[in-house]
């Protein structure tokens, strides 16, 4: 009797791990791939505007560039920051 119950006990958690992982699996396929996320692609001739840009010109927006990040970075103000109490071994 002591073999049969360990392999009872030992077999509920794996078939209820599994059950989960399985419902898992398929919800996650379902909500991927269901006919409700299929890409609306538009031909030129349907869509009215080819960018986001002339979209947003059409509106009156003004588009601008952003302005380039500077390659030299001004110091930080303040002390320097001190060593690590406990340096990393090399």
């Amino acid at each position: 009797m002591t073999k049969n119950h360990w392999k009872r006990m030992l077999g509920h958690p794996v078939v209820i791990a599994i059950a989960v992982a399985v419902f898992g699996v398929l919800a996650m396929v379902i909500v991927d791939r269901g006919p409700w996320t299929r890409a609306k692609v538009q031909t030129a001739e349907v869509a009215n505007y080819r960018t986001t840009g002339d979209a947003a010109r059409a509106v009156g927006a003004r588009v601008t560039p952003t302005a380039p990040k500077s390659e030299l970075e001004p110091k930080l103000p303040g002390p320097k920051p001190v060593e690590p109490a406990n340096p990393a071994p090399p």
